[in-house]
């Protein structure tokens, strides 16, 4: 069953690279006590990812973060070692943390998965964006198929 507004996130471990290696986050670390925006995408490096949805977070942070957010989060079902490399790339620097789900741990578990096999990306996350308070979703923005409207920084903002 997919989350909704008002449900608590359940407990998974991510994977962020930091200049230290690979450090595990677990959703109680990343939600309690914060505001969050997640984002999540179908893929690291892909182009609509890479040319609008990643970038405008980062374009938009701190006009985000001046509306209360206390971490902006871009969730792919990547390795770390990509997702950071895809971070520095792009200039997420401390704008936007890049979360690896890599074996689809919370996608599945909020529901908002799918398989991509058909296209060579086995088992991938929707692309959607969240806001989540204190651990409980306030806000969530799943985009229909291909489509990208809902789940961007400025349609996320009008929710903040």
């Amino acid at each position: 069953m997919t989350i909704q507004v008002g449900d608590k996130i359940p407990s998974a471990t991510l994977k962020v690279k930091t200049d230290d290696g690979i450090q595990d986050m677990t959703t109680e670390e990343l939600f309690g006590g914060k505001t969050v925006v997640i984002f999540a995408l179908p893929g690291a490096f892909t182009p609509t990812c890479s040319a609008k949805h990643l970038p405008g977070f980062i374009e938009a942070a701190d006009a985000i973060k001046a509306k209360g957010v206390d971490t902006i989060g871009c969730l792919s079902v990547n390795d770390a070692f990509v997702m950071g490399a895809w971070g520095k790339e792009q200039g997420a620097g401390d704008k936007v943390t890049m979360l690896a789900d890599g074996n689809a741990e919370l996608t599945q578990k909020l529901g908002l998965d799918f398989d991509g096999s058909g296209f060579g990306l086995g088992t991938r996350s929707q692309r959607y964006a969240m806001v989540v308070k204190d651990g409980t979703v306030t806000a969530l923005q799943v985009e229909e198929p291909g489509a990208f409207e809902v789940s961007s920084a400025e349609a996320v903002m009008k929710v903040l």
